[in-house]
């Protein structure tokens, strides 16, 4: 339904988007997850043609956003992360109104349009109120009853959640879930348990670049390979780190605190392994006497957190590169070196014709 390819857009030197591909499925619901500034609603404007790439291609249904913008906007139903509601209007007055923006010139095919929409969203009944008189998340019902008007194929929603209490949180959520039933759909959000809970498939970005995508069980089995071991023993610290890093599959040992002649420290189990049974044998062969060993898994939190912040911190080394220092002729004096130099000179003239 919809394919990106190689896509990237940057504001002057900064690269809000790099170099991304991915393809969306017809009748599945993708979330869009990243961190705030990751490049998520910078790769949605783009999709929906708001914004021009800078190089890249994007599809819709086989139409090219650029060189067929009507044709591939028609597939397509946004709601941006601020709906652009005229909050002086009824529900029913702006849902006429963006009909018509979207090419309804019939009234009749418009009122049946608006009509289904308020059904689908639960608006039924408030046609008539004032959309600056509704809740925050009744003007999110209104904005994705507008983003529906016309039936498109493709819905995209940027962080349709923000700002809601968790009541209305659930209502949106169960109503994006409706909404996959019929249509593909796209969902922005840094919400990590949001996406989880209504996805079917996951797209990571992290700095402007796709930082992995697949199923939710597939990124969770991923960033579960990665177990987590912490345990403290009893003896010299390097005496106990040596014996841990004996284990083999064992990594990553970082010392976590020390009290008198305790040692708390964890590690990483490569492919998820229990390696507790090896550690407590390492520890006890070497005279360091075991007081707690636990083992858990890395949740999809820890590995969402685990890929932004690789993503951060090559981003980060990337701008700390040491830049050359401009060039200063020779001969060029600093100012205050030359008033100091032409003060002393001075001074000196003064000094020699006291003298004389």
């Amino acid at each position: 339904m919809i394919e990106v390819s190689h896509l990237t857009k940057r504001y002057g030197s900064h690269v809000a988007v790099d170099d991304i591909s991915f393809t969306v499925e017809k009748g599945c619901i993708y979330g869009l997850l990243g961190p705030n500034g990751a490049g998520k609603s910078t790769t949605m404007n783009v999709i929906t043609g708001y914004l021009s790439p800078t190089s890249g291609t994007v599809t819709i249904d086989g139409h090219d956003i650029q060189e067929e913008p009507q044709a591939a906007k028609a597939c397509i139903g946004y709601l941006p992360e601020l709906p652009p509601l005229y909050t002086d209007m009824t529900v029913g007055e702006y849902l006429n109104f963006a009909a018509e923006l979207k090419g309804m010139k019939k009234k009749a095919d418009r009122c049946a349009d608006v009509a289904r929409v308020c059904e689908k969203t639960g608006l039924q009944g408030m046609e008539s109120r004032l959309i600056r008189n509704l809740s925050k998340g009744y003007r999110q019902r209104v904005g994705v009853a507008a983003a529906l008007l016309g039936n498109p194929a493709v819905i995209i929603l940027d962080e349709p959640t923000v700002g809601l209490d968790p009541a209305q949180m659930i209502e949106i959520r169960a109503l994006i879930h409706d909404l996959g039933q019929s249509h593909t759909v796209i969902l922005s959000s840094h919400i990590l348990s949001e996406v989880q809970t209504v996805c079917d498939r996951v797209l990571i970005i992290s700095g402007g670049k796709l930082a992995a995508q697949g199923t939710p069980e597939e990124l969770a089995a991923r960033l579960a390979a990665k177990g987590v071991i912490s345990a403290t023993a009893q003896g010299d610290r390097e005496q106990v780190l040596k014996a841990a890093q004996s284990v083999e599959g064992l990594t990553d040992l970082r010392v976590t605190a020390e009290k008198g002649d305790e040692v708390s420290f964890t590690a990483s189990s490569a492919g998820g392994a229990d390696l507790r049974a090896a550690l407590s044998a390492a520890l006890a062969a070497a005279g360091c006497p075991v007081l707690s060993l636990s083992s858990q898994n890395l949740s999809l939190e820890d590995v969402f957190l685990q890929l932004t912040e690789n993503s951060d911190a090559t981003a980060e080394a990337e701008d700390e590169q040491p830049k050359a220092a401009p060039e200063v002729p020779e001969t060029a004096e600093p100012a205050e070196e030359k008033r100091e130099a032409e003060a002393s000179a001075e001074t000196a003239q003064r000094e020699e014709k006291g003298e004389n």
